[in-house]
């Protein structure tokens, strides 16, 4: 029985993590199910909102079952690295994937979190670590993606002190993009998602694959890498009917917004 549901609105896949009773603590299963949908996404679908049902976005990884299957180190390292295959698909994919936050967004949840491209949160929502307090660590990609975000000395920090992070700390730190009202989230996660879904593919797969590769490599790497992407993207044919809407004065202006 599917743990994710997946519903196709148009050009944009709703992933919903379906445990709520759990928290929607990610099991060996549900890795999987992501795993095989950014693997291959139905034809048309152009992005993507991962949300949850329930009051919270994800507890993390599912401990009980990690308990009950008494894995050994090379087993839980191979678990950790179907993880980090399931997240560098939605990160590095060609589909921008945007997350609906709310509630507990804590250990694996912030991690599958950081692999999301834009983060929309309720005020409800607040980060956690706290793998320091229950002799446990980070292994779904926190110490690549989260580091990042939101530093390495706060991640440690995070992790030593077991400290929370409201939503306005979590905005504060990068870890969110957009605070909306309560009840809000879907909705607005939604249209930023099918706002996204009428970009360019190619410009789409440049944007999500090549900043954060960027990131990874030397200045001369990095400036040259972007060179290359942007030769392949500015003499990209389909883009004239695009450039003629902005000459014709039609393209939408760019307005200051809060």
């Amino acid at each position: 029985m599917a743990k994710i549901d997946i519903d196709i609105r148009g050009k944009v896949a709703v992933l919903t993590l379906n445990r709520p009773d759990r928290r929607n603590a990610l099991d060996e299963a549900m890795i999987g199910e992501i795993d095989r949908f950014f693997d291959a996404p139905p034809a048309g679908v152009k992005a993507a909102v991962l949300r949850t049902s329930g009051a919270h976005f994800c507890a993390g990884l599912d401990l009980q079952e990690h308990y009950e299957l008494n894995r050994g180190p090379v087993e839980f390292m191979r678990m950790c690295q179907k993880w980090h295959k399931a997240f560098d698909k939605m990160q590095f994919g060609s589909i921008p994937v945007i997350a609906a936050m709310k509630g507990a967004v804590v250990g694996g949840g912030l991690e599958i979190a950081a692999a999301t491209h834009v983060r929309v949160a309720e005020p409800s929502t607040f980060f956690a670590l706290p793998e320091g307090q229950r002799g446990v660590f980070t292994g779904g990609g926190a110490t690549v993606r989260v580091a990042r975000i939101i530093t390495p000395a706060r991640m440690i920090d995070l992790m030593i002190s077991a400290r929370t992070y409201d939503v306005q700390r979590g905005f504060d730190t990068g870890l969110v993009h957009e605070i909306v009202a309560e009840g809000d989230v879907d909705a607005r996660a939604m249209a930023i998602a099918e706002a996204a879904a009428e970009h360019y593919d190619l410009t789409n797969f440049a944007i999500l694959t090549g900043i954060s590769r960027i990131n990874d490599m030397s200045t001369t790497d990095g400036l040259f890498a972007e060179s290359l992407l942007a030769g392949m993207i500015m003499t990209n044919p389909d883009l004239r009917p695009s450039l003629e809407t902005f000459f014709a004065k039609k393209a939408p202006r760019l307005e200051p917004k809060s």
